[in-house]
């Protein structure tokens, strides 16, 4: 015999009397319980079993006819739930036609007289019941649908909430009119007291007019609510002090107030009833161990709004966002203090007094000389020694050499004073590189942070998206317990709390089916061994596939070829390939420190333009003569936009469809100079596109552009590893087999997203 859980027997018990109290709660017993026994077979509960519990309601009617009409009713439910059952399928919209249908033996056979303020047959008295009667089985669907799958397990919207208080209403009415005044008191008192101490704010108040209402339609007086508004304060007033404290005020209170409405010129019996009323749940919640409290009361906290956190996050945000803008313009008055000009000991004037001052000094023909204008042919010697680095005897002007009586020691100090200078020209403009390399720096680290400033200082705002994302989660019986949605186009972030064993691509359909964004999941943290928090980022329009193909030169270990696939974040990357001059050992490692210097540069997201006027410039301070041929594409997988950069390297191209693009570039190789100006190419690739880069191994084996252009425009490409091993074997092909350079293909095809 199978086990039943209690859980469900609870479920089921709680069904039975509350059909058994709606059934109270009209005047002439009409089944309202019908609403619950609807929505419960909707909800996914046992049909056989609720369709007896209300077969088995419908005796407090004590009328055959009134049986019978549920029993029929009953029984076409459960032929209905049946066969949708059998096909394994859910009630959508026809349910409402299923609904009005079963009324029929309710409006032929149901035994009613009649209201008499009702100008109306009972016939249609009964007909407009009916029809209430679907309609209330439609906000009982939302209510039991709330408490079966969500109550306790997550937060309830506005419109469930409702739903549940409307329950409460019929449901209470039938209390007061089957059980008495008293019960409801000990029902309503007990949860009043709960909610207080569980609680411990504000929120008990209109938990408490809600429990009043009613009381308030049964008696058609608004003084319940009253009533129940002070009993809810004096609760909040005393529960800082404990619950014992807030127990024993309830039965005081409410005696207090039962006073005011004549409860003890009542009879013995009737008082006896109210004390025992306000007693019970005193009793009970004083009873109960604290540790019962402790876990709800976390339970609730766990799920309740939360506003706090993120106004503390923003205020965080704001502050760092602040300080980092000081930054910023810290390392901007940084660059302006290393950029600034150095013009040099380089005037031929400057160069002759201290010509004069060594060599002239002593000679007794100094005023002769002056006299005779001999400064002018002794700057113009000057000039010449400054352009060549010296000076012999056929740059020395004849006059000069007729009335000097040394010209060759005049000669040998200019030398001399021409060498100092020259070494000190290069102190200077080594100085002026580095001082113009820390200025590109401190530009480049401003610029880095003054975009972390801008995105950090953005406030994550309280967003209603939130809510439709919770609400779709729900229809799909995925519970979050909080979700949270910041940012805004490319850069939305989604987070939500589930199930650690929930799938995330199924998550990620449903929150972009409901906010009409597609999003694709980006992380997931754990929280417990039950709950992760998955972080879901918007998916970019486009994905990219690469192809590699490479062959080291034929006699080598080592190819000076490397490249580069690099993602900077979800929506961009950057593909580079670098050609070390040469071959071998040497030019591997110059084109690997040069796209290692790249790729960490792009990583810190630095300006493109600071990133490869740096990298140059350290190149060209290497000691050795080593230079390096790059090609760099930085691609945006949201527009397809590729940003790309040709130094010293040879034609590149992009395949679209039957289109061909060539991509060239007419500077010289990375460090060959100490300022290097790149070719900056922009171009936008399409779904199925290929960028396709060569080392020019490769490009030399076609002989020239042109026979390269015409092969490729012969191939029609699929996959791009194939299109890059297809390149190479032709190359290869046309120097017989044998790799005269090493040889290197990168290719890229856009595809669009998944």
């Amino acid at each position: 015999m199978k086990r039943i859980e209690p859980k469900t027997l609870l479920i089921y018990t709680l069904t039975a009397v509350c059909m058994a109290l709606l059934n109270f709660t009209l005047p002439f017993c009409e089944p309202l319980s019908f609403a619950l026994l609807f929505a419960g077979i909707v909800c996914g509960l046992e049909p056989f079993t609720l369709c007896a519990e209300y077969v088995l309601a419908s005796a407090v009617c004590a009328d055959l006819y009134a049986f019978l009409s549920a029993l029929i009713q009953a029984a076409f439910i459960l032929i209905v739930a049946c066969i949708y059952r059998r096909f394994r399928r859910k009630m959508g919209f026809e349910r409402i036609v299923y609904a009005l249908a079963a009324q029929l033996p309710f409006i032929f056979l149901f035994p009613h007289a009649g209201y008499a303020l009702l100008p109306l047959t009972p016939t249609l008295q009964k007909l407009i019941l009916g029809i209430c009667f679907c309609f209330a089985a439609l906000l009982f669907e939302g209510a039991l649908s709330a408490l079966l799958g969500r109550a306790f397990r997550t937060r309830l919207t506005a419109g469930e909430l409702t739903q549940i208080v409307f329950v409460w209403l019929l449901a209470g009415m039938g209390i007061v009119f089957s059980l008495g005044t008293d019960v409801f008191y000990a029902v309503s008192l007990t949860a009043l007291l709960f909610a207080a101490v569980l609680l411990k704010n504000a929120s008990a108040l209109p938990f408490a007019v809600v429990l009043s209402l009613p009381l308030c339609a049964s008696t058609g007086s608004f003084l319940p609510i009253a009533h129940f508004a002070v009993f809810a304060s004096v609760l909040l007033l005393l529960v800082p002090y404990g619950k014992a404290a807030a127990a024993v005020s309830l039965p005081v209170v409410f005696l207090a107030v039962m006073y005011f409405e004549g409860l003890f010129a009542q009879s013995t019996l009737e008082i006896v009833f109210r004390l025992i009323a306000c007693i019970l749940p005193a009793i009970l919640v004083v009873a109960l161990p604290e540790r019962f409290f402790s876990r709800m009361r976390k339970t609730l906290l766990f799920y309740r709004e939360r506003t706090l956190p993120r106004i503390a996050v923003n205020r965080n945000r704001r502050a760092v966002g602040e300080q980092l803008f000081e930054v910023s313009a810290l390392f901007r008055e940084i660059e302006s203090a290393f950029d600034w000009k150095d013009s040099g000991d380089a005037s031929p004037q400057k160069l002759r007094a201290k010509l004069m001052e060594s060599l002239c000094d002593s000679c007794p023909r100094r005023g002769e000389c002056e006299r005779s204008g001999l400064g002018a042919a002794l700057d113009k010697l000057i000039a010449v020694g400054m352009a060549k680095g010296k000076v012999n005897l056929i740059d020395l002007p004849v006059s000069l050499s007729k009335m000097c009586s040394g010209p060759s020691g005049l000669l040998f100090a200019l030398n001399q004073i021409l060498a100092e200078h020259g070494r000190v020209l290069g102190e200077i403009e080594r100085a002026r590189e580095g001082r113009m390399l820390l200025a590109r720096q401190a530009h480049g680290v401003s610029e880095i942070l003054r975009d972390i400033a801008l995105s950090q200082s953005e406030e994550y705002a309280f967003s209603n998206e939130e809510d439709l994302v919770a609400s779709a989660l729900a229809k799909d019986g995925l519970l979050s317990s909080e979700v949270f949605l910041y940012g805004e186009g490319e850069g939305a972030t989604l987070s939500v709390t589930l199930g650690s064993d929930e799938r995330g691509g199924h998550i990620a359909e449903v929150c972009s089916k409901a906010l009409g964004v597609p999003f694709a999941l980006s992380e997931k943290i754990p929280l417990s061994a039950e709950r992760a928090c998955f972080i879901f980022k918007r998916k970019p329009r486009f994905d990219a596939a690469f192809g590699i193909a490479s062959r080291k030169k034929e006699g080598e270990t080592t190819s000076g070829d490397t490249h580069s696939i690099l993602k900077i974040d979800e929506r961009r990357f950057i593909v580079a390939l670098s050609d070390g001059m040469g071959s071998g050992e040497a030019a591997h490692d110059v084109s690997d420190s040069t796209l290692s210097l790249l790729e960490s540069f792009y990583k810190a997201k630095m300006p493109s333009e600071t990133v490869l006027s740096t990298v140059n410039s350290l190149i060209a301070f290497s000691s050795e003569e080593t230079f390096s041929c790059l090609d760099l594409a930085a691609v945006n997988l949201d527009t397809g936009m590729a940003d790309i950069v040709k130094i010293g390297s040879p034609v590149g191209f992009v395949l679209s469809g039957e289109t061909l693009q060539v991509l060239e570039a007419e500077s010289l190789p990375m460090g060959a100079l100490e300022a290097v100006h790149p070719a900056a190419l922009r171009v936008e690739l399409k779904e199925g596109d290929f960028l396709v880069f060569m080392s020019d191994g490769v490009t030399t084996a076609f002989g020239s552009s042109s026979e390269l252009c015409a092969y490729l425009a012969c191939m029609h490409p699929l996959n791009p590893q194939s299109f890059a091993e297809e390149i190479l074997k032709d190359a290869l092909a046309r120097f017989g087999g044998t790799a005269e350079d090493d040889m290197t293909v990168l290719a890229v095809k856009l595809t669009k997203a998944a």
